[in-house]
């Protein structure tokens, strides 16, 4: 067998079929290399059981625990039988129950003191942690009982202290996941080793081949941290290195350097700002402002506290191509945004936004909007501006790259919440400019530092961390609306309140509820949901009920993803001017809509969105000089990680914090994967959040190995470990951030 071929081996080969179907279908493994990079999540040692008490609700979970008693109880007037089975790890408890013609087995082997793993999902019943049906491997031998042959080779496959358990599903169990591994096991012998011999004897890592024996089969602790030190290694590296050939392609592409022209457009700008810029802005617009200045292509990413006037800084550098004869795009990943960032800028800008007409500035420029859903006219006469070069700046979404759209002289594309747009977008964007247009990506909520080296490990990053002066602070509250009724209906009475000390309101709600129920916007079901699975509260529903009970007489609109263009742009108009009391809305709110006047918010369902989602949603409160007030409603159990999640949002308002607990929440899906593009990531043993050395230190490795070897013509095997990374979901992925 080549040296290749042996990981590339398709599963079905060797483990049959059916086993093949579920690993392909339920866990995405595919190859022999799959199997084996399918790493054990933790280790329970033989002998020691698992702690029964903190086990997550709603989870599939494998434990190793002892029955303590067992009893099958009857209902339906005798016709029904079913089986309860109280596990103990020594302190907590935990039952089992089986039902119907589920009983009969478990009821012969699960007898008081027998020991064994158990898998299955934890739910809540009369207020008890248990498990329905789960599936269990026996891993000792009755008292005084002789084993079948089926026991005998479970109880061997567990031989070693240690008892890998698998990331698994309920359709196939980590032990028939580490039967699996057995059978692959031996071609580990072929793996093709990615690092550089003199980077693993400079570091003293173990080869790959017993890396991989070590992490399926550790006979100790040792050999578990050995074979996790070096596979998180490679994974940091061969992504590091990917990262690193593309700044280095990047820099080896022209472009026109952009310095702005005294006495011009920027100028004026900042000759009429009522406020001093804060240092952090200062010193961010000069790292973009040198970046400009050079032949090659800025590619930068500005990241930041919500509402730390990201927009302020990235307008600058727009003016400042204007300035220097060039064109600047900015790209929003909805209408709604398109339109409140042109309206936005156009009120920053007063009257230097109207170059060229009556009452406009002498250095103005034009700033035009661009939108799918224009009316013919005024897009003609959008596009017109462009190619002409009469409108310095536009603002739109992603009708902007569509072929049609010319610009006279495109220097810089500024990208608004990056991970909603895909490489294709960016470049074909890139390819409208005569060279390659500078780049600025803006993220929306901060994000921590590996993470910036990872998810956007192609890009230089700068960082707001201070918030503008005259920022109100904002009281968050988490209200538990099926414990505590009356703490909802006080919510509603503070709503009310802020409406009659003239102040405005958000209620958000994750679903639009109108017969087409698609989800607003990238709307993702929340990984907990009630047993009873009750649909997520409406803007529709809601709306009409607020109006005709706790908020009856105030003036209330709706706001959704799927209204008309023209009356979306006129409930906000309205809502701005402060004509509507209560705006009820889906997180088409959740980006760069500025309302100072809008003190408080209620988010419906809260434990429906993520942390990085609530705190962006509560950006659009406390703008003004008034406090602000967020209350997150939600139905979530005390104990479940939804209510953990949203007391994490509650108890602080720092975005870098959050981000972290976002992660930390996430860690069990892959971050990069499905964190940020639904893409299955290549990330399995390395966790963005705690190794963060490592990614530090392979990121040194891999840019020395690429300014030395761009082509890694003499590192063949990194060059394979890369192909096999960048395969073509992973490439797109990697752009995607």
């Amino acid at each position: 067998m080549d040296r290749v071929s042996a990981f590339d081996e398709p599963l079905k080969k060797l483990l049959g079929g059916a086993t093949a179907k579920v690993m392909a279908d339920h866990l995405d493994l595919h190859t022999v290399g799959d199997l084996l990079h399918h790493y054990p999540r933790r280790y329970e040692e033989r002998g020691r059981l698992t702690a029964l008490t903190d086990l997550p609700l709603d989870e599939h979970v494998t434990v190793v625990a002892q029955v303590a008693e067992a009893r099958v109880l009857t209902f339906n007037n005798g016709r029904g039988r079913r089986l309860e089975v109280t596990l103990t790890d020594g302190s907590g408890r935990l039952q089992l129950v089986f039902f119907g013609h589920g009983v009969h087995k478990p009821h012969k082997e699960l007898l008081p003191g027998r020991r064994a793993m158990f898998a299955g999902k934890v739910s809540v019943f009369n207020r008890k942690m248990q498990l329905a049906h789960p599936t269990y491997q026996l891993l000792d031998t009755g008292p005084g009982e002789g084993t079948g042959d089926g026991d005998r080779e479970a109880v061997d496959a567990f031989a070693g202290r240690l008892l890998p358990i698998y990331p698994a599903c309920k359709q196939l169990d980590s032990w028939r996941i580490a039967k699996a591994v057995d059978t692959v096991l031996p071609s580990a012998q072929e793996a093709v080793d990615p690092l550089p011999a003199a980077l693993r004897e400079g570091r003293g890592f173990a080869p790959l081949p017993e890396a991989l024996l070590k992490v399926h089969r550790p006979q100790t602790k040792a050999d578990i941290a050995l074979a996790r030190d070096r596979l998180k290694w490679d994974e940091a590296f061969v992504l590091q290195v990917a990262l690193a050939r593309r700044r280095y392609a990047d820099t080896q592409l022209p472009a026109v350097a952009r310095r702005p022209a005294p006495g011009g457009l920027l100028d004026a700008f900042d000759a009429e700002l009522p406020f001093t810029l804060t240092d952090g802005q200062q010193k961010v617009s000069e790292e973009i402002f040198d970046d400009l200045a050079t032949e090659h292509p800025m590619h930068r990413l500005l990241q930041g506290e919500v509402g730390s006037g990201k927009t302020m800084v990235a307008l600058r550098a727009m003016l400042g191509v204007v300035d220097a004869g060039g064109q600047a795009a900015m790209l929003a990943p909805t209408e709604v945004l398109a339109q409140q960032h042109h309206r936005s800028i156009t009120e920053m800008m007063g009257e230097l936004a109207e170059g060229g007409m009556l009452g406009g500035s002498e250095q103005g420029t034009k700033v035009v909007l661009l939108t799918g859903s224009m009316g013919a006219a005024a897009r003609r006469r959008a596009l017109l501006d462009l190619v002409t070069g009469e409108a310095g700046i536009v603002i739109g979404t992603h009708a902007l790259i569509e072929d049609k759209v010319k610009f006279h002289d495109l220097g810089l594309v500024v990208v608004d919440e990056q991970h909603r747009f895909g490489v294709e977008q960016r470049d074909a964007l890139r390819s409208k400019g005569k060279q390659p247009p500078h780049l600025l990506v803006m993220t929306a909520t901060p994000i921590p530092r590996t993470v910036a080296m990872t998810v956007f490990g192609d890009l230089e990053t700068s960082v707001l961390d201070q918030l503008p002066a005259g920022r109100s602070p904002i009281a968050s509250h988490v209200v538990p609306a099926k414990d505590k009724p009356h703490f909802l209906a006080r919510a509603w009475e503070r709503v009310r309140e802020e409406v009659e000390n003239g102040h405005q309101a958000y209620v958000v709600c994750p679903r639009i509820g109108d017969d087409e129920d698609e989800p607003d916007g990238k709307r993702k079901k929340a990984p907990e949901d009630d047993g009873e699975k009750r649909p997520p509260l409406a803007v529709l529903e809601i709306a009409e009920q607020l109006s005709k009970g706790p908020l009856a007489g105030l003036r209330i609109e709706v706001l959704h993803g799927r209204m008309a263009p023209e009356d979306k742009d006129d409930v906000m108009r309205r809502f701005a001017a402060g004509e509507v009391d209560v705006l009820v809305a889906t997180t088409v709110i959740e980006v760069g809509v500025n309302v100072p006047n809008a003190t408080a918010m209620v988010i419906m369902d809260a434990d429906r969105f993520g942390v990085s989602q609530l705190h962006q949603l509560r950006g659009r409160v406390g703008r003004g000089s008034a406090p602000g007030l967020c209350l997150l409603v939600s139905e979530a159990h005390e104990a479940s990680p939804a209510r953990a999640r949203l007391s994490a949002v509650a108890a602080t308002l720092d975005g870098f914090e959050l981000s972290r607990i976002d992660l930390e929440q996430r860690r069990e899906g892959d971050v990069l994967g499905q964190a940020q593009s639904g893409v299955r990531s290549s990330l399995r043993m390395l966790t963005v959040i705690d190794d963060e050395e490592v990614i530090a230190a392979a990121r040194e490795e891999a840019v020395a190995i690429v300014a030395a070897d761009p082509g890694l013509e003499h590192l063949p095997e990194l060059r394979t470990a890369l192909d096999a990374l960048l395969d073509k979901e992973r490439e797109e992925y990697l752009d995607k951030g």
